[in-house]
């Protein structure tokens, strides 16, 4: 009876582990269409279980190398509004909301950047998507590695939270037409970009979501 009461609370442990995972970018055309598991979504996401921080400045510390110094001040100004706000697990919850966002952009699934980009970032995806699709052309893009995700600037305008990333990551593209013919780029040379995206949340709201806000290159 005993162990039975112990592996239902193990299970449900990891459970809530399981589901405490986190989560913009325009200035280049270029990831893979992979399909992705249902529960994607929620590794996207960025979110901040409570009591992930013991004390304001404990994230800041172990996020050696994750924040710019002139970007300091800010986060742990956020910190200080919003103590649930984990440094390490957005960096990794911003990387994957990265990749889904590029993936999502190459094979034009305009649904799936409807929830992982604010309206004025999504609509200028879809103008993108829609000259693509005028022209005929297929993207088939292949994001090979993130170098690095680094917060440059962080801020807060009363309860609305701002984070700048800088992104460094090796791309590798190719452009082809209608027939599947390909017209620009390789996919054994990968490119480097660097590009900046912000992300931003209403601390106010229930939702614990991040969304992309901004895209631009580095």
């Amino acid at each position: 009876m005993y162990v039975i009461v112990i592996l239902a609370m193990i299970a449900g442990f990891l459970a809530l582990r399981l589901y405490s995972v986190l989560g913009k970018r325009t200035g280049h055309e270029q990831e893979p269409a992979v399909p992705r598991p249902s529960d994607d979504r929620a590794r996207a996401t960025v979110l901040q279980p409570r009591g992930t921080t013991d004390a304001p400045g404990d994230s800041v510390r172990l996020a050696e190398g994750m924040i710019a110094p002139g970007a300091e001040m800010g986060v742990r100004a956020l910190i200080a509004a919003d103590r649930s706000f984990d440094v390490p697990q957005f960096i990794d919850g911003a990387k994957s909301a990265y990749r889904m966002v590029l993936e999502a952009f190459w094979r034009g699934d305009r649904e799936e950047l409807g929830w992982l980009c604010d309206d004025d970032v999504r609509a200028s995806f879809e103008e993108s998507i829609a000259a693509r699709e005028a022209d005929g052309h297929v993207l088939d893009n292949r994001l090979v590695r993130i170098e690095k995700a680094q917060i440059v600037e962080a801020s807060l305008n009363g309860r609305i939270a701002e984070i700048a990333l800088r992104f460094e990551a090796d791309i590798a593209a190719i452009t082809r037409d209608k027939d599947g013919n390909v017209i620009a780029g390789s996919m054994t040379d990968a490119v480097g970009t660097n590009d900046v995206w912000t992300f931003t949340r209403d601390l106010r709201s229930a939702d614990p979501n991040w969304k992309l806000s901004e895209t631009d290159e580095a």
